[in-house]
């Protein structure tokens, strides 16, 4: 399994489950593994949205356990359709402007200690980088992960779909490991590290944390430890 590399990132074409093996462990695992909600499994055509049904949807990973271990920190997209261990620190992805084929939220598990935490970003306004994959989170959303994560050095996202946790990285000068199953999305989720790569060579090392977009938090629950 000979990888790609582009600059800070090393991209794998197969399953992640023989290529983790294959890896040292990472600083964190930021992830949005398939996880059955049956939205991209399901066609829509119409006012609300549309897209072509996927067969990756409907199907839950089954083996997230085994994927969590390499990484010291853990951000999973979708954690609450997973058999989890009991978190405090809860992230949310709030849409205002979610129609009502789709849910208001999504939610990520983390095996972070500390407070859960919210983002509120627009579905429209990442229209510009859509690339055509039904569930692609947007790059600002990906960088806020990373940020919650304490800026980790050694990022792996082993479901890495389009490569927005990648670009997300690139932005912010950290190494990247990428495993996408889908040769289609390797080949977009490559396209657009390469841009994103390019793009980061304009700036100095310095002020790359500086980029971090300047987004407000909202406290989606606190209590105390116990």
């Amino acid at each position: 399994m000979t990888p790609v590399i582009i600059g800070n990132a090393t991209l794998y074409l197969g399953d992640c489950l023989e290529i983790l093996p294959t890896i040292e462990p990472v600083d964190a695992i930021i992830t949005d593994p398939p996880y059955g909600a049956g939205y991209a499994a399901n066609p829509i055509h119409g006012k609300y949205g549309n897209h072509e049904a996927h067969s990756w949807d409907g199907k839950q990973f089954e083996r997230l356990d085994e994927v969590r271990a390499y990484g010291a920190v853990n951000i999973i997209w979708g954690g609450n359709y997973y058999d989890l261990p009991p978190t405090r620190c809860w992230l949310s992805w709030f849409k205002p402007d979610s129609p009502p084929s789709m849910a208001s939220l999504e939610l990520a598990w983390t095996n972070l200690d500390q407070n859960a935490r919210q983002i509120s970003h627009a579905i429209a306004a990442t229209n510009a980088e859509r690339v055509g994959h039904v569930t692609q989170k947007p790059v600002r959303v990906m960088t806020w992960c990373i940020e919650q994560a304490k800026r980790p050095q050694t990022i792996c996202d082993p479901f890495m779909g389009s490569g927005t946790t990648g670009v997300a990285c690139m932005n912010l000068g950290r190494k990247f490991i990428g495993v996408e199953i889908n040769e289609l999305y390797f080949d977009i989720a490559c396209r657009r590290i390469e841009d994103a790569q390019r793009q980061t060579k304009l700036f100095p090392e310095e002020q790359k944390d500086a980029c971090l977009p300047r987004v407000q938090e909202q406290i989606f629950s606190e209590r105390e430890t116990r």
